[in-house]
């Protein structure tokens, strides 16, 4: 038995602002067919804004998969799928937090649900932070928090931060740069 799986067809279930939901015909290393479900995204990146005191500036804002408010690092979707995920980073960081940056630096990137969904989150780091205004989208209602990065990691373990892009960029800036 060899392992390569082929993709057979694809069947559109429903087609929205942000998300596709496909159903696709697979055919299995063992010769049988399947059907898997899986969400397109265009992809999305986050940001990890570094103020002066050297505290990460975060969001707290509703959201509607867990019902309630969450904390989290500055994130938007992509504007359309070829967007440089480094211009979203900084497009995210003005609307959401009110500030810029010349000093925007790549730290990783990673899927968000890999066995349900082909979304890339790219995730880059912010510092030398110029205040501008901050400038939500219609349906974002947010508040701004500042942590330091030990302050963040301890929400995370008492189960208080329970996004998954935030907790493994805070905790990978802090094995790159605090380590």
């Amino acid at each position: 038995m060899n392992n390569k799986i082929v993709k057979k067809g694809r069947t559109e279930i429903y087609k929205g602002s942000r998300v596709h939901l496909v159903k696709e015909q697979i055919i299995l290393p063992d010769g049988n067919e399947a059907e898997w479900e899986l969400i397109l995204h265009p992809g999305a990146a986050a940001i990890i804004p570094i103020d002066e005191q050297g505290k990460v500036i975060m969001v707290r804002q509703y959201r509607n998969a867990s019902d309630t408010y969450t904390l989290e690092i500055p994130a938007g979707v992509f504007d359309q799928p070829d967007e440089d995920p480094k211009v979203c980073a900084a497009r995210e960081l003005e609307e959401e937090i009110g500030y810029k940056s010349d000093n925007i630096e790549f730290l990783y990137n990673f899927y968000s649900a890999i066995g349900i969904c082909n979304e890339i989150i790219n995730v880059y780091v912010a510092r030398d932070l110029k205040k501008t205004e901050q400038n939500l989208d219609e349906d974002e209602f947010i508040t701004i928090e500042r942590y330091t990065v030990d302050e963040l990691i301890q929400m995370i373990l008492k189960g208080e931060i329970m996004d998954n892009k935030s907790i493994s960029s805070i905790l990978l800036y802090k094995e790159k740069y605090l380590s």
